[in-house]
This record gives C-alpha cells, sequence and structure tokens, in this order.
C-alpha cells in the first residue's frame, strides 16, 4: 500500500517506529528494544514490513500488538502535527535562523543558543535508557517554548538552557548573568514556566537552569528551588537524585506532555488531566 508514513515516537534512533495512514492513523509500531512489529489492522500487514524494512536490524517478529494501556491508545490517537516528540533540540532556533531576518549580532547570539540546546539535548536524550524521557520546544503560551522538558525517575524538570560561552555565571534568585553581559531574568521566568507545566501536566514541575560551557557557576545560596545542571555532571546528579516517579508514571506522563492540546489555555469543556502525586522519600528529602 503507498502512502504508507514511517514516524518516531522519540528521538532517532530511540524508542519506536509507528507506520501511519495517509490521514495520519496509525496502524503498526516497530519497537526497536524488542525487535517487534505490532500490527493493528492485519490487512496492512506485508505493506507495513515494507515500510519499516529499512529501518529493521536483524531477525524480528510480526503479530498483533498486547492489551494496550490507557497512554498507548491516547499515543496511537494523536496526530503527528500534534505530536512534540519528535522535535529534535533547538528545532525552533533553527526555523528562526534559517527563515529570520535578524541582524549580524542577534544571529550570532540565537547560533550560540543553537549550539547549547543541541549539546544539552542531546545529553538528555541519551538518559532515555535509564528512565528519563524527554521532550524539546514545549509551547508555553505567553511565555514562549520550554527548551527541554524532562520527566524520568527523580520527577520533571522544565530546563531552559544558556549558553555559558567559557565565562563565569552567577545565578541569583531574581537575575543570572553571564560574563559581562547585562544580567538575565532567566531564574525568575524559569519559575513561571515550571508552574505553568505544573498546571497543565497536573504534577510537580521543578525549574533548571542548564549552562553549557560556562568555566565557573555560582550559585546565590538562597536559590533553592532551582536545579542547575552542567553537562559534564548532569547524569551522575539526576542518577543520584531521590526516586519519585514510577515507569509507569513517567510514561503516561509523556503521552499527556508530549500533545500539543496539553498545552493550550484550559476551556471549559475540556476534562482534566489525571494528577500525579510523586513519591516522598523515605529520606525526608
Amino acid at each position: 500500500m503507498r502512502g504508507l508514513r514511517v514516524l518516531p515516537s522519540g528521538r532517532p534512533g530511540r524508542g519506536r517506529l509507528y507506520v501511519n495512514l495517509p490521514d495520519g492513523q496509525a496502524v503498526a509500531w516497530y519497537d526497536r528494544q524488542t525487535n517487534r512489529i505490532s500490527v493493528l489492522a492485519d490487512q496492512h500487514r506485508e505493506a507495513v514490513v515494507a515500510a519499516l524494512r529499512p529501518y529493521i536490524a536483524g531477525p524480528f517478529t510480526v503479530g498483533p500488538p498486547p492489551v494496550p494501556t490507557p497512554a498507548d491508545l491516547r499515543r496511537l490517537a494523536l496526530a503527528p502535527d500534534e505530536d512534540l516528540a519528535p522535535n529534535r533540540p533547538g528545532e525552533l532556533l533553527l526555523g528562526e535562523l534559517e527563515h529570520g531576518s535578524a541582524g549580524t549580532r542577534t544571529r550570532h547570539r540565537l547560533r550560540q543558543d543553537l549550539t547549547a540546546q543541541q549539546r544539552m539535548g542531546e545529553l538528555l536524550d541519551s538518559l532515555e535508557p535509564e528512565g528519563w524521557r524527554v521532550l524539546h520546544g514545549v509551547p508555553l503560551p505567553g511565555l514562549g517554548p520550554i527548551d527541554h522538558l524532562l520527566m524520568g525517575p527523580a520527577g520533571i524538570f522544565c530546563v531552559r538552557t544558556l549558553p555559558g560561552r567559557r565565562q563565569r555565571a552567577a545565578v541569583g534568585d531574581l537575575l543570572m548573568t553571564v560574563g559581562r553581559a547585562e544580567p538575565r531574568p532567566d531564574p525568575r521566568w524559569i519559575r513561571r514556566a515550571a508552574a505553568a507545566a505544573t498546571r497543565a501536566l497536573a504534577a510537580p514541575v521543578q525549574p533548571a537552569l542548564a549552562l553549557v560551557d560556562a568555566s565557573r557557576v555560582d550559585v546565590a545560596p538562597t536559590v533553592r528551588d532551582i536545579r542547575i545542571l552542567e553537562p559534564a555532571t548532569a547524569a551522575a546528579h539526576l542518577a543520584s537524585a531521590p526516586t519519585t516517579l514510577k515507569p509507569p508514571d513517567t510514561e503516561a506522563l509523556f503521552t499527556q506532555a508530549r500533545d500539543t492540546r496539553t498545552w493550550l489555555p484550559p476551556l471549559p469543556h475540556r476534562p482534566r488531566s489525571r494528577s500525579f502525586t510523586a513519591r516522598r522519600p523515605r529520606n525526608g528529602r
């Protein structure tokens, strides 16, 4: 059958590949970890295998899918243009650089921001085997996009990424500076973004600032609510954090967050999202 589209469920090379009809309806998916093709409509079996063959490595099995979870059903009903999962790190900046009309200095700053987002995004993507899921370029009406939304064992993090430019960065309660540049209101912005994400997901979201290539990061002792991440230590920092989310809750939250409709302003007829309560660590921290 012609017109079948193969779309990733997450970052390229990870997660599932979904096979959709031209109207966006999913008819099958390929699980890379188990090398199994789950076919929803048997009449498309041969066409599905043909469409997926370039992506399959080694022997594979084909059959009906397992009994779907509620998260599976919601993901299967998600139209491609409403799915945030395929977004690449810094994709919005790429579009601005390719099609925008900014001046030379602004374009230089955008390239620095893009490089930082790509580097941090690739690092966060690499955490998926440890039970983390990540989205890039999540839209927040009225605030602008969240660079990265990270969900996993230690909870949910709303991450704003900034280039350190090999200079000293200082993070305060309200402002932060990099080198001798003008102070920026990023601490205030990330708190507001995390609060908006908490309302949208009905689950606690923590604010985080990611500093890429800073020579040194000084954080004011009064800044206790914002996580500070750096590429060299972020993975170890997150791995050592207390576990607050179980894998099924992480998957359900990821399915909810990847839907662009989750981030639209609330409407009176829209049902409320399921609320997730993070488990309190035993040590009380």
